[in-house]
């Protein structure tokens, strides 16, 4: 039987659990300061003289307010000289002030008039109506066309070289809260492992996975969850229907929650009960192509040559080539901090150098239709001297989690 799966009760590993967020410490309002600097300094190098941030994780990373997108538009100009505007529905107006971290003046719009008109008239103010306007990358079309026909004159970009410039290097704080939301997964997935018994179901599993979360400190519980059994494991995210576990089954469960807003996402495979020949020598490829990816990340190399390492050693095991199954159908890794997914990415069309604070998850998968997937998930993040794993990779087919 895997070391350290099954044999264990909800009950039971429920009450072992414990709040490990307790001395996490949020982000503080001296770095929400320092990344609009650190933003203003890429508007100039990008030739941007203001950009617009919608509600969401970006309005959340620069000012500190947490609010969530709609059609409505509330979100703040961010000039590169002068302090930050606010824009926001007038009934709106006392609210984001409450949840506001980062002070500024807030313009306001009432429910007949347009949002992209007082835009278009909080730019001119600033003097920059024919200069260049950067435009968050998340904003939904619907709002840029309104901007962009509020305001002609003005030429109009993507602020992703800012946004995305500024918020893929990981300050330490950051790097802290997402290794506190990685650890309290990890002690979740080591808790959902011993629960499992043949007949469970993988709804079951995922409402268990949901209450460990939030016994270990993440106050929404799981973000996400996908508990998969048997052949159920060669898709990626997973199908519609739930499965009920069989001894000899190959497990998957990839799971993450919040703390303070920052992610966890990692990945675990194993067997219930004792692993064939061909699922330990897939799980043992699967592990060896997640270290090819570790170590070729190296500072200065690019994020395409981290996917092109772990592709390269599946292809010389005989998956692939490319894309093509049995192999690995999706890029090696992505980005992770405020939201699950954001960039750089570890794939190949992605040539963004690798940098001190970028962080990724580390997840080439094995798909063989028709018989089982596997998937080690581990993030890491780098340094100037390499990368560091946030957990450790799975120890072995036998014995897991070590």
């Amino acid at each position: 039987m895997t070391i350290g799966v099954g044999g264990s009760t909800t009950r039971k590993e429920l009450a072992g659990l414990r709040n490990m967020a307790a001395d996490a410490v949020d982000i503080g309002i001296p770095e929400f300061e320092n990344r609009l600097e650190r933003a203003r300094d890429l508007m100039k190098r990008e030739g941007l003289h203001c950009i617009y941030v919608n509600a969401g994780t970006n309005l959340y990373y620069f000012t500190g307010t947490r609010w969530h997108p709609s059609e409505r538009m509330v979100g703040v100009l961010i000039p590169q000289t002068g302090d930050i505007t606010y824009i926001a529905p007038a009934f709106e107006r006392d609210t984001l002030r409450d949840f506001m971290r980062i002070e500024g003046d807030v313009r306001c719009w009432q429910e007949h008039e347009s949002p992209y008109a007082l835009l278009h008239g909080v730019v001119s103010e600033l003097g920059i109506t024919s200069a260049a306007l950067g435009i968050d990358e998340s904003t939904p079309f619907f709002m840029y066309d309104g901007i962009r026909t509020a305001s002609p004159s003005m030429r109009i970009r993507s602020a992703q070289p800012v946004t995305q410039g500024c918020r893929m290097l990981k300050s330490r704080p950051e790097i802290a809260l997402l290794q506190y939301a990685k650890d309290m997964t990890m002690e979740v997935h080591k808790a959902a492992a011993r629960v499992l018994k043949r007949g469970v179901t993988t709804t079951e599993v995922n409402e268990f996975i949901d209450q460990a979360h939030r016994t270990v400190g993440a106050p929404e519980g799981s973000s996400f969850c996908i508990v998969l059994f048997g052949e159920a494991t060669a898709y990626p995210h997973g199908v519609k229907h739930p499965q009920v576990l069989e001894f000899g089954d190959m497990v998957l469960i990839d799971t993450g929650c919040r703390l303070h807003g920052y992610n966890s996402d990692i990945t675990r495979s194993y067997v219930y009960g004792e692993p064939n020949a061909r699922q330990r020598s897939v799980w043992d490829i699967e592990k060896a192509a997640q270290a090819e990816a570790f170590r070729a990340a190296k500072p200065g190399s690019s994020c395409s040559s981290v996917d092109l390492a772990a592709r390269s050693y599946l292809e010389y095991q005989g998956f692939g080539p490319e894309y093509e199954l049995p192999g690995l159908p999706h890029r090696t890794g992505h980005g992770i901090g405020l939201d699950i997914h954001e960039g750089p990415n570890l794939v190949r069309n992605d040539n963004t150098p690798l940098q001190a604070g970028m962080c990724f998850s580390n997840e080439p998968m094995i798909c063989i239709p028709g018989e089982f997937g596997i998937r080690h998930e581990d993030h890491f993040y780098m340094t100037r001297d390499g990368p560091e794993w946030f957990t450790q990779p799975a120890r072995s087919i036998d014995d897991p989690f070590g």
